[in-house]
C-alpha cells in the first residue's frame, strides 16, 4: 500500500474541527509568544530538513556499542550546526540592541534545547554530552573563582579541548555526601593535591559521559591537609589526554553498561591512584587552600547544593516534557482507535469516548501543564536567590533547596507513573517499541533516582518543614511557600477551585504537624537523637513532604492561571481553567484519605466533587486534541507510530513492522539449522 496517498485520519480531522480553542493560539501561549514559537520551529526545521540527521535504521535495532558511536557522531554534527546558529542569534540580538544574557540564563536556554523538542527528537536515548552542559559548566560557574572561570569557562563553553562531566556519586555512596570516600591530600612541598580512590566503593559511578566521552571532570572529594579532614570540595581533573584520549596515568575509567534507558549518555566509573593535580585546580570560590596549606573557608556557596538546585529545576522540565510527549501520543491514538461498543446497537466508538479512558489520559495532560508552571516558578526563585546570595543574604536559600528537592521528587514520580498509565491506555499497541513509550519512560524513570533519590529528597524537604511548622510559636514568620501553615481557619466548603486548594493545604499542614509531633514523640519516648527519631518517623515525614509538594503545586497553579484572566484570549482562558479543574480535582481525589482526616466534608459534598470530575472530563474532551496539538511536538519529536499528527496509526505500524531486520528475508537461517531438523527428529 502506498501510505503516502492516505489522508489524515477522519476522526482526528473531525476532532480538530470541533475544538473550542485554536491549537495555534495555545501553541503561542505555551511557547511564550509567537516569536518564541516561530524561533523554535525555525530551529527544528534547520535540523529536520537536513538529511545528515536522519537515522539509517531505528536505534532499537542497534547494538549498545553502535548506539554510543552513532550518538557521538550525531552529537558532534549537531553541536557544530547549533553553535553556528547560536552565534548568528547573538549577532542578530546585538544588532537589535538587546542586552546580552547572563551566563546562567544562557546555560539554561542551551540545556532546554538539548532536553526539549529538538534534542529529544534527535537523541531519543538522551544526548551524550548532556552532563557537560547541565552540571559541568554550571559547577565551573558556581564554584570557580573569577580567575578560574577566565581560565576554563570559555574553553568549556566552546568545547575547546574540553568535554566535561560532574562526578559526585560513588559506587557505595550517592545522596549522602559526607559518606563519599574519594580523597584529595594536599602536598605542601609540591603545591599539589594527590587524588586516590581508597576502596572499591569509592569509585565514582554513574556520571553521564564519563565512560568514553569526557576528558575532564569535576570531582567531589574529601580534602585532607596534614592528615586533617577539611570537608568535601570540588576539583577539576583531566582524566584523558586531549590529543589521544587515552586515560592519563593513575586513572581507571570506563562505562558501567546498559541501562533501562538513556543509553546514549555513556555513564561511567572512575578511580584514581596517586593522581596529582595543581593546587589551582581546586575550585576555590567558596573555600581555598593557600600554598602553605592554610585552609580558608569562604562564605556559604550559592549551593553546597548549587549545581544540584540548577539541575533539579531542569529535571522537573525534563519529566514534564516526557509526560506531555506520552500524553500527546495517547490522546491522538484515543481519537483514532475504535473499540468496545458503549451501547449494544451502536458501532464501536472512539476509545476517548469511554469515561475511563478520559480519566486515564486527561489528568496527565493537566499535570504536564502545571509541572511546567511550577518549574518556571522555581527557576525564577533560583535566580532571585542567586542575586540575594551575591549580596550576602542567605535567608531564602533553605526554602529554595527544600522546594527543588520536593518538586523533583513529586514531579518525577508522578510523571513516571503517568507515562505508564498512558502506555497501558494504548492497549497492546502501546507495548511496541515503535510506539516510543519505552524510550520516554526510560528517560523519565531515571529521574526518580539521579541527582538525589526521591525518598532522600523528600526527607530533606521534611526536615525543612518540621523546622518551620511551628514558626509562629517562636515569633517567626513562615517562608513564602509555607504561609499556608499559619492559616488555621477551618475549611469553609464551597463548590469552587479555591476550596480544593485550601483543602489540600489544610491536609498538608495537618500532615506536617503530625509528622513533627510523631518524630518528637519518638525522640522523647526512646531518649534518642533527633536524627534517629527522624528515621523512625520516616514514613510520615515523606508523606508530609509529598503532600506539601501537592499543596504547593495546587496553589501556584491556581494563582498563575487566575492571573492570566484578563491577559489572554477568553477561549484560551476557558480551556486552561478546564485543565486547572482537572488537575486540582485529580489531586484532591488521589489525596482523599489525608483530605478527609483534616477537613470536615460531608458525603454529599464528596459526591459533588466526584460528579464534577466526571463532568469536566467530558467538557474537556473536545478540546483535548487542540491542546496536545498546541504542545507543538513535531512527529520527529514524538517518534511514535501511534502519535503522528495525521493519525495514520495502522499504516505506520505496518511500515515499521516491515523494517524489522528479521523481515528482510522470507526464511531465517535458524529454520534450516534448528527448526527443520528438530521437526524431523534429526537433532
Amino acid at each position: 500500500m502506498d501510505t503516502m496517498k492516505v489522508k489524515e485520519n477522519v476522526d482526528l480531522q473531525r476532532a480538530r474541527q470541533n475544538t473550542a480553542v485554536d491549537s495555534g493560539l495555545f501553541a503561542e501561549w505555551w511557547a511564550g509568544g509567537r516569536d518564541a514559537l516561530q524561533k523554535r520551529r525555525d530551529l527544528e526545521k534547520l535540523f529536520f530538513d537536513d538529511p545528515a540527521f536522519n537515522d539509517e535504521k531505528h536505534i532499537s535495532y542497534m547494538s549498545h556499542k553502535e548506539l554510543y558511536e552513532h550518538s557521538v557522531a550525531k552529537a558532534t554534527k549537531f553541536l557544530t550546526k547549533l553553535r553556528a546558529w547560536h552565534k548568528e542569534q547573538e549577532r542578530v540580538e546585538r544588532a537589535a540592541g538587546k542586552p546580552a544574557k547572563g551566563a546562567i540564563q544562557s546555560m539554561y536556554d542551551f540545556r532546554m534545547i538539548l532536553s526539549g523538542s529538538l534534542g529529544t527528537s534527535l537523541f531519543q536515548q538522551s544526548f551524550p554530552l548532556r552532563l557537560h552542559f547541565s552540571m559541568f559548566l554550571p559547577t565551573l560557574l558556581g564554584q570557580g573563582t573569577e580567575e578560574q572561570q577566565r581560565t576554563w569557562l570559555n574553553k568549556a563553553w566552546n568545547l575547546d579541548g574540553m568535554i566535561g562531566t560532574y562526578a559526585q556519586t560513588e559506587l557505595g555512596h550517592g545522596t549522602f555526601l559526607r559518606g563519599l570516600e574519594t580523597r584529595a591530600d594536599y602536598d605542601i612541598e609540591r603545591e599539589e593535591f594527590i587524588l586516590n580512590t581508597p576502596t572499591l566503593t569509592a569509585y565514582k559511578w554513574w556520571p553521564g559521559g564519563l565512560g568514553h566521552t569526557a576528558n575532564v571532570v569535576v570531582i567531589m572529594a574529601q580534602l585532607y591537609i596534614k592528615g586533617k579532614h577539611c570537608g568535601l570540595h570540588p576539583f577539576l581533573v583531566r582524566i584523558r589526554s586531549e590529543d589521544t584520549h587515552e586515560p592519563v596515568p593513575g586513572v581507571d575509567v570506563g562505562e558501567i553498561g546498559t541501562k533501562i534507558g538513556i543509553n546514549g549518555v555513556n555513564n561511567g566509573y572512575l578511580g584514581f591512584t596517586n593522581v596529582r593535580i595543581s593546587r589551582t585546580q581546586m575550585l576555590m570560590k567558596n573555600a581555598q587552600v593557600l600554598p602553605d596549606g592554610t585552609f580558608v573557608k569562604g562564605p556559604e556557596p550559592l549551593l553546597l547544593y548549587g549545581t544540584m538546585v540548577f539541575t533539579r529545576v531542569m529535571i522537573v522540565r525534563d519529566v514534564m516534557f516526557g509526560l506531555l510527549q506520552a500524553a500527546t501520543i495517547a490522546t491522538r491514538y484515543s481519537f483514532v482507535r475504535r473499540q468496545s461498543p458503549i451501547a449494544p446497537d451502536q458501532p464501536e466508538p472512539q476509545i476517548i469516548d469511554h469515561l475511563t479512558q478520559q480519566q486515564k489520559v486527561f489528568p496527565q495532560i493537566a499535570k504536564g501543564v502545571f509541572f511546567r508552571i511550577a518549574a518556571d516558578y522555581v527557576w525564577k526563585l533560583y535566580q532571585e536567590v542567586a542575586k540575594e546570595l551575591d549580596a550576602g543574604n542567605r535567608s531564602n536559600l533553605a526554602e529554595l533547596h527544600a522546594l527543588s528537592c520536593c518538586l523533583k521528587a513529586v514531579c518525577s514520580h508522578e510523571s513516571t507513573t503517568g507515562i505508564e498509565i498512558l502506555r497501558r491506555a494504548c492497549g497492546g499497541q502501546g507495548y511496541l517499541t515503535s510506539a516510543n513509550f519505552s524510550q520516554i519512560y526510560g528517560v523519565a524513570t531515571a529521574a526518580c533516582t539521579y541527582e538525589g533519590e526521591n525518598t532522600v529528597l523528600l526527607l530533606q524537604t521534611a526536615r525543612f518543614l518540621v523546622k518551620n511548622c511551628f514558626a509562629t510559636n517562636n515569633n517567626n514568620t513562615f517562608p513564602k511557600t509555607l504561609t499556608y501553615l499559619g492559616d488555621t481557619k477551618p475549611l469553609n466548603w464551597s463548590n469552587d477551585l479555591v476550596t480544593l486548594v485550601r483543602a489540600l493545604e489544610i491536609a498538608a499542614s495537618q500532615k506536617v504537624q503530625n509528622a513533627a509531633k510523631y518524630q518528637n514523640l519518638k525522640r522523647v519516648k526512646n531518649q534518642i537523637k533527633q536524627e534517629v527519631a527522624a528515621n523512625l518517623a520516616g514514613i510520615k515525614l515523606t508523606e508530609a513532604a509529598t503532600l506539601h509538594g501537592r499543596a504547593f503545586l495546587a496553589r501556584v497553579s491556581y494563582e498563575e492561571i487566575h492571573n492570566l484572566k484578563n491577559r489572554i484570549e477568553p477561549t484560551l482562558y476557558t480551556v486552561l481553567i478546564q485543565l486547572l479543574e482537572i488537575f486540582l480535582l485529580d489531586m484532591f481525589l488521589s489525596s482523599l484519605g489525608d483530605v478527609l482526616r483534616s477537613n470536615t466534608i460531608t458525603s454529599e459534598q464528596l459526591s459533588q466533587v466526584e460528579l464534577r470530575f466526571e463532568q469536566v472530563l467530558g467538557e474537556f474532551r473536545d478540546n483535548a486534541i487542540a491542546v496536545v496539538d498546541g504542545f507543538d511536538f513535531h512527529d520527529r519529536v514524538l517518534g511514535s507510530t501511534l502519535g503522528c499528527y495525521d493519525g495514520r496509526v495502522y499504516e505506520r505500524l505496518m511500515e515499521e513492522a516491515k523494517k524489522s531486520p528479521l523481515n528482510q528475508e522470507t526464511v531465517n537461517s535458524s529454520f534450516h539449522k534448528y527448526l527443520k531438523p528438530f521437526m524431523q527428529n534429526k537433532l
